[in-house]
Formats: C-alpha cells, structure tokens, sequence
C-alpha cells in the first residue's frame, strides 16, 4: 500500500518550537532554524519549490515572484495579519490561495499602543535612560523635574477602529481619555456607546482637534501616507502621534520635520517606513526625548506567536483537506 506523500511547505523564518514541531508531524516541513531572513531569490526558489509557502510580514512575496513561469505554489500561509508583503491580487489571478492570521494579535497589540500612549506624554524612556544609562545625576525627588502631561480628560482620535483600534478605545476609556475615531464606515451603535466614541468622517477635522493620534488601520494602497504632508500640518503643536501599524501609513520624514521644529509635540513609534532601517533623525529625537522607539514589538507575545501558528497550520490542512480556509485573503478585501 503507497503512503501519501506529505506536501511540501517551506517556513521562511524561525517560529515557536511547539508549531515547528507540529509541522514537521504534518508535512515535508522546510524549517529555517537559524532564523537568518530569506533573500529575494532564495523566497523566489521556495516559490518553484514549494506546495506551500509560509512567509511572515517581512517576506516580499511580490507579482515577479508569483509569476514565475515554474512557480509551483499552491498557497500562501502567511504567518501575520498584514497582507501588505503579498501580492494577493497577483495570487488570485494565478490560482494560489493566500491566507492570514487575524485576530490573535488584537489583545497584545493594543497593549503595547496604551504603552506607548503613555509613555511619550509622562517620559517613562527619557526617564529611565537618567538612571540606567548615567548621563546625568539623580539628585533625587524634585518638585518641577521631569513634569509631562496628564492622560485623562485628553482627546485620543484613533485612526482605524477595527478589532485593534476597538481593544485600544476600551484601555484607552479606563485611562480617562475621551474616544474619537476616523474610519471608513461608523462602526455598530452598539459598539460606539459601550466606547463612548465619537466618529469623525472627516480625518482632516479630526487631526486638528485631538491630543493624541493613534494609527491602528492596515498599510494598504488606499492608506499609504494616509497621515501625509498636509494632514501632519493639520495636528495640533501640543499633540503627539502613536503608531503600531505600519510605517507606511505615516509620511515620515515629515513627521521628523514637524517634531524638529516644534510643531508637533513628540511620536511613540513602534513601525517605520523603511523597515528595518529606522531613521537616524528619528534616534535623535528619541535621544532628546522627543520621541519612544520601539524594534516592531506589537505582537511580540510568546502566547501570540504560537496562536498565529497554530492557525498558520489549521489554514494549511483545511485547504488541503479541499475546504476553504477560515482565513482566506482576496483581493476584494483589501
């Protein structure tokens, strides 16, 4: 009797012990064990390669890649909520099915934005670096050293009020602060009362209204430099913008601009426009306290990461069992 042979799926960078585990029990499980990130051409091999392909957000797996003429893919897991590293529309036409993690990333995502919502107005990091990395003295206690701004009773416009922008209003309203939202549709009645939120259909009057901005939409083409040039002028001096998206989202060198001059009071940034390269100006604000710089820390659960692979591994043997994955991606959505 043959033994039905397991399909091929190649992983692009290190995931939990637990989920590398259970792949290797499911398929022909290619694992990158060091962790080194893939280079266009080894994904571009994968892509001729490979039943499935399992890249993560930072993978491109591009409309070259795709189109390959010897490209065998069947299905791309990818292993984050964004979509934005593939080309879904070019999958789409070419047959291969592209799925998602969603969900899972809410909680721990809207954490790390209520961090950084407060970390910027109360100096925590400016405060901390004093002790820990010695560049001035400590003389103790002092009744007008290191004063920031108080949260509660300050407008927070968030920007996106999907499932994470939501998990954001509800830690948010617990800290005292009044909800505002831009979207592209009101969310539910029900929804916007239980957060006190006000929905603002125009972004522009809702930028120069609110103390503090919070990017929580995805980086798509429709919202690319969505926080552009014109509408970062829009924001009040006093005012500081959060961002745990995307850094495409932001027009970021204006951004910079703004806050070297004074014209914005400060940024928490945890994603940049260039990715993994950040922005040596922006180091300099950070290191005049003007802004908190997180490496892309939103998500970086342990309890996270296994659920994404877990449903990394439920979309891959759902689809191979000829269903339709629960976290299907079509260019309709984006």
């Amino acid at each position: 009797m043959s033994v039905k042979k397991k399909p091929l799926v190649v992983v692009t960078r290190k995931l939990p012990d637990s989920i590398e585990t259970r792949m290797r029990e499911l398929f022909d499980a290619r694992l990158n064990l060091d962790d080194t990130p893939m280079t266009p051409e080894q994904i571009a091999e994968a892509a001729r390669t490979a039943d499935v392909l399992v890249p993560t957000v930072t993978d491109m797996v591009r409309e070259d890649v795709i189109n390959q003429p010897d490209c065998k893919l069947k299905m791309i897991a990818n292993f984050g909520n964004g979509v934005d590293n593939i080309d879904v529309a070019a999958a789409h036409a070419r047959g291969i099915t592209v799925t998602n993690t969603p969900k899972v990333l809410t909680e721990d995502t809207a954490d790390m934005t209520m961090a950084l919502i407060l970390a910027v107005p109360r100096r925590l990091i400016e405060g901390a670096s004093i002790l820990t990395e010695g560049k001035q003295h400590w003389a103790g206690w002092s009744p007008t050293w290191m004063l920031g701004h108080r949260i509660g009773g300050k407008r927070l416009g968030i920007v996106g009020m999907g499932r994470i922008g939501q998990a954001v209003a509800r830690r948010a309203r617990a800290f005292g602060l009044q909800i505002h939202y831009h979207n592209r549709r009101p969310v539910a009645p029900m929804i916007a009362e239980e957060l006190g939120a006000t929905y603002w259909e125009s972004l522009d009057q809702m930028l120069a209204r609110m103390d503090i901005i919070s990017v929580n939409c995805p980086h798509t083409p429709a919202t690319y430099h969505l926080l552009s040039a014109r509408r970062l002028k829009l924001i009040r001096k006093e005012a500081y913008v959060v961002n745990t998206a995307r850094g495409e989202v932001i027009d970021e060198d204006t951004l910079i601009k703004l806050i070297e001059a004074g014209d914005i009071g400060g940024a928490a940034l945890d994603v940049y426009e260039h990715e993994p390269a950040v922005n040596p100006k922006l180091v300099r604000l950070a290191r005049a306290g003007k802004a908190t710089l997180l490496p892309h820390m939103g998500s970086a659960t342990i309890e996270g990461r296994v659920e994404m692979g877990e449903k990394v591994i439920i979309n891959i043997r759902t689809f191979l069992d000829a269903h339709k994955p629960p976290d299907r991606v079509l260019p309709s959505m984006l």
